[in-house]
């Protein structure tokens, strides 16, 4: 951050395109930022007033290709239906915009790796929330990892369950394969599972087989069995679901290591399982006694919850920390994050769809930093 005496020089001015659940979760964490909220584009000119009004933005856009073009906006979170993302970012790329971007980054990997090419041809800011890496108790799981604590990692293992969309006459656009994408189950929250699994052990999946199920009489799948090898010699397997009745946000990450397995449930944030041979411990979220990188993040005292929406605003405020300074903030999740869930999530389909393992192809693009 700068200092206190020059900070009207860094506000921040961020517009929102898409002001349902998920834009709202935006601009609370934009307003805790201290960013300026100049304006909001919804499905409708109405729509935006209400939204505008709703959320304390300065101003209602005609359009969401109005807000990104606009010349009072420094920084565009793009939080619409899926197909809308990769024409939108693009127009901000292009207007010289930073990007907060949700995921799917586009419809499929080619989009996907076009933005992320794009986004550094600009040299713009350009970030995916990927905002679960933000629990303290995720971060203190990768810091066991990163110092050998746990001895080398041999299996990767949990699941992602929900459901939202258990009963037939359940409905939603992400249903919609022209409008969410060929994948709707994975490429919504098994992208979120991948990362996380990817973004605490270190490794890369380099190799799955999948199955995926669906129990509508059309669309996409509604869950995906998924078992990988990674690129260090781990062993791994997820299981994503939207149908899975009662579970209503189950992400579950466990990593076994040689000497100590550590498990991370989001519904239960405040906690880290960690076994040993000997002993089995619950290690709670007090910032007196977790690694430097977790107790950043663990704000409030011990026996204070945190969450989700803490999550997403510490996801933000590092954002514009990055955005402000010009470099890249460790763990935050940027654009060729969101084209490397893309490239498994099309994986994951491909070996589907031909009943076989495959590997999972490299792109140059992802070894850049944004």
């Amino acid at each position: 951050m700068q200092p206190d005496e020059g900070e009207a020089q860094y506000e921040l001015r961020v517009g929102i395109a898409g002001a349902g659940f998920i834009g709202t979760v935006h601009a609370r964490a934009a307003r805790l930022a201290r960013a300026r909220l100049v304006g909001v584009a919804d499905s409708s000119l109405e729509h935006s007033e209400a939204s505008a009004r709703r959320l304390g933005a300065d101003r209602a856009f005609e359009s969401a290709e109005a807000l990104v073009e606009s010349p009072d906006i420094d920084v565009v979170h793009v939080c619409t239906p899926n197909h809308l993302h990769l024409p939108l970012a693009e127009a901000a790329l292009m207007a010289g915009k930073h990007v907060i971007c949700e995921k799917p980054l586009a419809l499929d990997v080619a989009g996907a790796k076009r933005l992320t090419e794009l986004a550094i041809a600009c040299n713009r800011r350009a970030l995916v929330p990927f905002v679960y890496r933000y629990h303290p108790m995720v971060r203190e799981a990768r810091e066991r990892v990163r110092s050998g604590r746990t001895g080398a990692v041999r299996l990767v293992h949990g699941t992602y369950l929900q459901d939202w969309l258990l009963r037939r006459d359940d409905d939603n656009w992400r249903v919609d394969a022209n409008l969410g994408g060929a994948s709707r189950a994975f490429a919504d929250i098994g992208s979120h599972w991948c990362d996380l699994a990817e973004f605490v052990t270190g490794h890369r999946i380099a190799r799955l087989s999948a199955r995926t199920l669906t129990t509508r009489p059309e669309g996409t799948e509604d869950a995906a069995l998924v078992q990988f090898e990674t690129d260090q010699g781990a062993a791994g397997s997820a299981v994503i679901s939207q149908i899975s009745a009662g579970r209503k946000n189950r992400l579950w990450l466990e990593v076994d290591g040689a000497d100590e397995s550590v498990a991370f449930d989001q519904e239960e944030p405040e906690s880290l399982w960690c076994g040993r041979r000997d002993s089995a411990t619950i290690l709670k979220r007090d910032p007196a006694f977790l690694s430097p990188s977790a107790a950043r993040l663990a704000w409030l005292p011990a026996g204070h919850a945190q969450g989700y929406g803490d999550c997403f605003a510490a996801f933000v405020a590092d954002a514009y920390t990055a955005v402000r300074d010009g470099t890249p903030v460790d763990g935050v999740p940027a654009f060729a994050d969101g084209l490397r869930t893309a490239v498994i999530t099309d994986t994951v389909l491909a070996a589907a769809r031909e009943e076989r393992w495959i590997d999972v192809p490299a792109h140059q693009s992802l070894e850049v930093a944004i």
